[in-house]
């Protein structure tokens, strides 16, 4: 919690209850929610919160890097607490996405000599089917 409070007061920007509220709930959970489950999940202790607020928490959350936005491709962002770099896994069957704690850095080096690009970073998406959707 004092890195968050940290962070805010570093970049000049108002530390509000319900940037906190998003900032915990992501922090919290494993799952990789969309701005529309983290409305539903703080309604009953934020309920006069609206999802725009959440909207308006997870970008500047996503901004200042302590939350990690990411896009499967389903058309909608998912939000992930965990900041260190990892690639995801998405169920084709379900849309469970999972991390996948391996880190591939060592592809910005091999793809550098196939471009005049300083490349800085990379995400990596991967797709298949959940041991729950196999077992079905």
């Amino acid at each position: 919690m004092d890195n968050i409070t940290a962070i805010f007061k570093d970049k000049k920007l108002k530390l509000t209850p319900q940037r906190i509220a998003v900032y915990k709930y992501l922090k919290s959970t494993k799952e990789h929610p969309s701005a529309e489950v983290i409305y539903k999940a703080l309604q009953e202790e934020y309920p006069t919160m609206s999802l725009a607020t959440v909207y308006k928490a997870l970008k500047t959350l996503v901004e200042v890097h302590l939350v990690q936005e990411i896009n499967v491709g389903e058309g909608n962002f998912r939000y992930d607490g965990n900041t260190c770099p990892h690639s995801h896994i998405q169920c084709l069957q379900c849309g469970k996405v999972d991390d996948i704690e391996v880190c591939f850095q060592d592809l910005n080096e091999k793809i550098s000599s196939h471009t005049d690009y300083d490349v800085l970073t990379n995400q990596v998406y991967f797709y298949g089917v959940c041991k729950g959707c196999k077992e079905k």
